[in-house]
């Protein structure tokens, strides 16, 4: 459990990381750390650590892009963002009755893609730069403004970090329960035994 607080705790200060260097913007692990929390914490108060943890690091960024580059999120937002990280908590509590590496893939794989149309959505819809056309949409998905990077490389950015830090996170546990000895956290299917044929006994 310890563990599993200090990595999360780490991602997020990981995401501070673009507020010294813009070149790592986007690459942060945002839906994985809550996806993560809700598989690997049994507790669902325990969810209250990564959904506070990414909120909290949400309005310090603001912060910063607010006063070194006058520029902030708008409430919309927000709502969107956390909307999002709730999802993704939903999303790992549903994956952790069914654990497998396959699922864990999977999840973080729908985490990304739905982060991506949801707040890429919200960006077109409070965006006055943006033609409120199917077009319009399709701009904001793909290809953004012209002043800024593709969206879509915000997408292929988002989905490396939280791929990347799904499988550190799933792999340390993994070492973790190894090392001491307890079974394994992620659940495999086993072959059922095959029931061998009963001959049945002649008289004589």
């Amino acid at each position: 459990m310890t563990v599993a607080i200090v990595l999360i705790l780490v991602a997020t200060l990981y995401r501070l990381l673009p507020t010294f260097d813009l070149s790592l913007s986007n690459i942060s692990p945002l839906m994985a750390i809550a996806f993560c929390g809700a598989v690997y914490f049994k507790n669902r108060r325990m969810w209250l650590i990564p959904f506070v943890a990414l909120s909290l690091s949400d309005l310090y960024i603001n912060h910063h892009y607010a006063t070194q580059y006058g520029f902030q999120w708008p409430l919309s937002g927000f709502i969107a963002r956390t909307a999002c990280f709730a999802f993704a908590l939903l999303l790992g509590s549903w994956v952790a009755k069914r654990k497998s590496w396959l699922w864990l893939l999977n999840g973080s794989l729908i985490g990304a893609l739905i982060f991506y149309l949801v707040t890429n959505t919200q960006s077109w819809l409070s965006d006055a730069s943006y033609a409120k056309t199917l077009a319009g949409w399709w701009q904001a998905l793909t290809v953004g403004l012209p002043q800024y990077p593709p969206t879509y490389l915000f997408f292929l950015k988002s989905l490396f970090g939280d791929l990347m830090f799904t499988g550190l996170f799933a792999g340390v546990m993994e070492w973790m329960a190894h090392r001491k000895g307890e079974p394994s956290l992620i659940e495999t299917e086993e072959d059922e035994p095959v029931e061998q044929p009963v001959e049945a006994e002649v008289e004589e």
